[in-house]
């Protein structure tokens, strides 16, 4: 653990965005004398990375409505020293210095500190193909890439793009240029797109992308990038020879964590190639925090080091460093790996272990999957959904849980992420007291239907 931090201290938190401001508003909070430095190296603070793609759809119209808090107000109403366009490039941990490079002059800074933070999040796989340097070809990963995506389409000339890589980020970015009447490719190097869920579960979003028009190519590969026949049009080239020209390029072949300025101050990266922490976001040296994307966290079910970047994780973890590193004494408790996504009207979520990730796991792994109404029978409105678990074979541990549906997918894999921290059984899980009216849900919820199919075949 960090040592309690002296009276007018110096904590320094390395990178602005969830984590980063969620550590120096939790330290701010609790030690008014302590002096808190942030230094962040674009220009903007505190902003909604995960609604970068509706931005670019328009239905958030304006970039300022993405910035939940600029730079001002911390600095304002928080007394937090916010240094926008400083890069941290080296780091001394044994002597509690870092050194800074600022934006526009010449001159960097060596600063003290008494605490770290590490809050440096991941960045954008760029793969070094042919022509990945071309107009027309992006990332999206910052509030700036989001910008200038938006800025080229503000030309009124994109009317075809290819998206690269089936993830979260390239059928979110595929559904926004829909939107835009652009005609929309997805190349995905893998036999299904979202390669985290189970097989028969990630057919039916691939059914949703063809219905709304998507061109899907599997198991295909992009070669590189030329320039196309007509004026602003980029040319690619896939697998087997085929060459298609497209107006615009997003590059979605993931993310990895950031953890440049951690490696070469010798801090210890886990099995992930992330940064390794401990329950109090300490790492292997003690003077020094990390949170958010660019570390690993413990996954509740296989108690195991995993990353899985994501917003939620990044602000609890963030909260705890900056308690921690001026005198708290708090633990994270680990991750599920939550998500939910929206691919055109279909809400697409899970947690926990997928069955394929369960026997990877080493776990004898069942599963029960069902189909059922979001309500009551003879109720307006009600949407078909498929809920599937994933349990132990033996005792009937509850190991993770899938769900796609047109409605009310959202809140019910929070009640499977619940049962996963609580460590409950399936027969538990049917067991649970839920909620019923005909406007919301029928007597029997689709999460009890899902979970009394399991305990049958456990039952043999």
């Amino acid at each position: 653990m960090p040592s309690a931090m002296r009276e007018g201290g110096r904590l320094v938190v390395v990178g602005g965005d969830a984590a980063g401001m969620s550590a120096a508003s939790r330290a701010r909070r609790l030690r008014p004398d302590v002096d808190v430095v942030v230094l962040e190296q674009g220009r903007d603070v505190s902003y909604a990375a995960c609604s970068l793609p509706y931005y670019i759809a328009d239905l958030v119209t304006e970039r300022d409505q993405l910035v939940r808090y600029d730079a001002d107000f911390f600095r304002r109403e928080r007394h937090i020293d916010v240094r926008l366009g400083t890069r941290a490039v080296e780091l001394e941990a044994r002597r509690r210095t870092v050194t800074c490079e600022i934006e526009g002059t010449p001159d960097g800074e060596v600063l003290e500190f008494d605490a770290l933070v590490i809050a440096t999040g991941a960045r954008a796989v760029r793969p070094p193909l042919p022509g990945v340097e071309l107009d027309g070809v992006f990332t999206l990963r910052t509030l700036a890439d989001g910008e200038r995506i938006k800025r080229f389409l503000g030309s009124g000339q994109v009317r075809s793009a290819t998206v690269v890589g089936g993830g979260y980020i390239g059928l979110e970015m595929a559904e926004a240029l829909a939107a835009r009447d652009i005609g929309v490719t997805v190349v995905e190097l893998l036999p299904t797109v979202l390669f985290t869920y189970d097989p028969d579960m990630s057919s039916i979003v691939e059914a949703e992308l063809l219905a709304n028009g998507v061109v899907l190519h599997k198991e295909r590969k992009v070669g590189g990038f030329e320039p196309g026949d007509d004026p602003g049009r980029v040319g690619y080239v896939l697998s087997g020879g085929q060459r298609v020209a497209a107006d615009l390029v997003i590059m979605a072949t993931g993310v990895r964590p950031a953890t440049d300025l951690a490696e070469s101050a010798g801090i210890e990266l886990g099995p992930t190639r992330a940064i390794r922490t401990d329950a109090r976001q300490v790492t292997s040296e003690p003077s020094v925090l990390a949170a958010g994307d660019c570390c690993e966290a413990t996954h509740i079910v296989t108690r195991r080091p995993v990353w899985i970047p994501l917003g939620t994780t990044a602000n609890k973890q963030g909260k705890i460093a900056g308690e921690n590193a001026v005198g708290g004494n708090v633990q994270f408790g680990g991750i599920a790996g939550t998500n939910v996504a929206k691919v055109f009207d279909l809400e697409v979520a899970q947690t926990g272990l997928t069955a394929v990730g369960a026997k990877a796991e080493g776990h004898a792994a069942e599963s029960a999957r069902i189909r059922a109404s979001t309500r009551a029978h003879g109720y307006p409105g009600g949407q078909e959904i498929t809920v599937k678990l994933v349990f132990e074979k033996d005792g009937g541990r509850l190991l993770g849980g899938q769900i796609i549906g047109r409605e009310r997918v959202a809140k019910r894999i929070d009640t499977i992420a619940t049962a996963l921290h609580a460590g409950m059984t399936v027969a538990d899980l049917a067991q649970v007291d839920m909620s019923y009216a005909p406007p919301f849900a029928p007597v029997w919820d689709p999460i009890l239907i899902a979970a009394g199919q399991a305990v049958k075949k456990l039952a043999g």
